[in-house]
């Protein structure tokens, strides 16, 4: 597996990054297995892990923690903050307060005296990205955390966060954790270009745009997706924007069988091909679909290829706008021009 560099950080990390959101309750709740998933993936040359406190309510560290034991040094391990842990309405969001100790909860749960990038999970429109910069940059000179990183902030959020790092002087985000795949392609307008013009490493989520790529849902298939945990409008199949990806699907389809690969090859290789993806994060639940996963990381895209995905969905384009988990919340009523 070749190596990348994480921005301008000097870590290389290899183009698939583990996604640990699977391992627990969520997905997978056999730790023995979860474990043996870990092991395969670090065997196979995988060095990046990503995880984030909010997995099945800490038990996605728990388990990463554990399967890492003593190959610790050997893994960049990245995990996020932010999302609600519990009901309290302070033990969430970007809050020093809350940064604090939830920087302390998750080195407990992941059994380490360091975090190699922690991520900020969500833009937060009700705190100063200096109160956030601030506790996050304390959390560096303290040892805890080695880099920052920030998720789905849309471009403008991205520039104004490396500004209030230079303009206070703090740590600044050298990564930026974006949804992107073949039908989710909203992030090369202003997002991609935006990390690539600040130096920062990209880990992008979701290649397999939550099952629409691993040829689960097809045009003639009766199954169909049902988990309440998804927003029906991502996943309602009767809306013409859905029928639209159906069709996309089966094009890509014949795309991949026509090229010597198959449909979960062609997407995420689609991903670590754009000059500006770092890595793509695979979230396993079960040891065939990671083993399903691992051949995309040496595969090249022809430009036949890409100009054909190209036709298909046109660079910069979401088919779904329910699909982006980007930016917003930043289109407001106010920032429509209504009431």
């Amino acid at each position: 597996m070749q190596y990348r560099p994480l921005g301008r950080t000097g870590v290389q990390v290899s183009p698939l990054c583990l996604g640990a959101m699977m391992f627990g309750p969520w997905g997978n709740d056999d730790e023995q297995d979860s474990i043996r998933i870990i092991h395969a993936a670090l065997d196979a040359g995988i060095n990046f892990v990503d995880t984030a406190d909010v997995y099945s309510a800490g038990r996605s560290e728990e388990i990463v923690g554990k399967a890492l034991g003593d190959r610790r040094d050997d893994v960049f391990l990245a995990t996020k903050f932010f999302m609600p842990m519990g009901d309290d309405p302070n033990h969430r969001g970007g809050s020093r307060r809350w940064i604090m100790r939830a920087v302390e909860d998750s080195l407990r749960r992941l059994d380490t005296d360091h975090i190699d990038l922690y991520q900020v999970h969500r833009p937060s429109p009700d705190t100063d990205i200096e109160e956030t910069l601030g506790a996050l940059t304390d959390l560096v000179r303290h040892g805890k955390v080695r880099y920052i990183g920030s998720s789905s902030f849309s471009g403008s959020q991205i520039v104004e966060a490396q500004w209030a790092a230079k303009d206070n002087r703090l740590a600044r985000f050298v990564t930026e954790q974006p949804p992107y795949s073949i039908l989710v392609r909203g992030i090369e307008e202003d997002v991609l270009p935006a990390v690539q013009r600040h130096g920062m490493g990209t880990l992008t989520y979701s290649p397999l745009s939550g099952g629409w790529l691993s040829g689960r849902w097809r045009k003639d298939s009766a199954s169909s997706p049902t988990s309440s945990a998804r927003p029906s409008a991502r996943f309602d199949m009767s809306t013409p924007a859905n029928q639209r990806k159906l069709d996309v699907v089966e094009d890509l389809a014949v795309l991949a069988e026509q090229s010597g690969m198959t449909l979960i090859d062609l997407a995420i290789a689609f991903v670590i091909n754009h000059p500006g993806v770092t890595a793509a994060i695979v979230g396993p639940r079960t040891m065939q679909q990671l083993e399903s996963y691992l051949p995309a990381a040496d595969i090249t895209l022809s430009a036949d290829v890409l100009d054909r995905i190209d036709e298909l969905v046109a660079p910069g384009v979401t088919l779904n706008p329910e699909d982006n988990s980007y930016g917003t919340h930043e289109l407001t009523p106010i920032a429509r021009r209504r009431n």
